[in-house]
């Protein structure tokens, strides 16, 4: 999948206050407003890149340090998972269902509210080969993630062997156990801070 993906997590209240057709240029035009540094859009590091400016401070964009901006390691997460989870205990497998759901794996890809514009909250999606919305998560899915992930996060090393059974050496899906489990450990990151403000996240391409 040729796609990257910028994170962004919100204040709903304050997005919701544009037009449903200007929502996701809101967010790229405020973390990096026109004539701004363009080398803190493509020299970071990783992590939360905020606004400049005190009264810009409703949103923010995330990059991994795990990955390098591609949205490739995060479906090949999601499709691992999706190929290991029938060997997990019942109880890692409904947490990790709940933690991933609407982030980077749906049980029913068609349920994606990505492909929907997120309840009518962003423009509908005419042509799915052309995604305007990676994922769309609102505050009180973020909000349900966190106990998912406290649950998830202890149990995560006992996914090793359905990891080796089900990915491990097979192309599309991720490179190694470390990898894999680095990557939902940020996401377990971005989803307690989103929570933490009682704000949403919303993935572009």
């Amino acid at each position: 999948m040729g796609l990257d993906l910028t994170l962004f997590m919100a204040d709903w209240g304050r997005l919701g206050a544009f037009p449903v057709g200007e929502r996701i240029d809101a967010l790229d035009g405020t973390v990096w407003p026109p004539g701004g540094d363009e080398s803190l859009r493509y020299g970071r590091s990783g992590g939360w890149q905020w606004p400049p400016g005190p009264g810009a401070a409703w949103c923010a964009a995330y990059e991994f340090f795990t990955t390098t901006g591609s949205y490739r390691p995060h479906s090949r997460a999601g499709d691992g998972w999706a190929d290991m989870r029938p060997l997990a205990d019942v109880s890692v497998r409904e947490a990790m269902d709940a933690f991933l759901g609407g982030l980077i794996w749906d049980a029913d890809p068609d349920d994606d509210p990505a492909l929907t514009g997120g309840e009518g909250f962003f423009p509908p999606v005419t042509d799915p080969r052309r995604p305007h919305l990676l994922l769309v998560c609102p505050p009180e899915e973020v909000e349900r993630k966190v106990p998912a992930w406290d649950g998830v996060e202890p149990c995560l090393d006992g996914l090793r062997a359905p990891f080796a059974s089900e990915c491990e050496g097979w192309a599309g899906r991720p490179d190694s156990f470390e990898g894999f489990a680095a990557l939902l450990r940020e996401w377990g990151d971005v989803v307690r801070e989103a929570a933490r403000r009682g704000w949403g996240l919303v993935g572009v391409p």
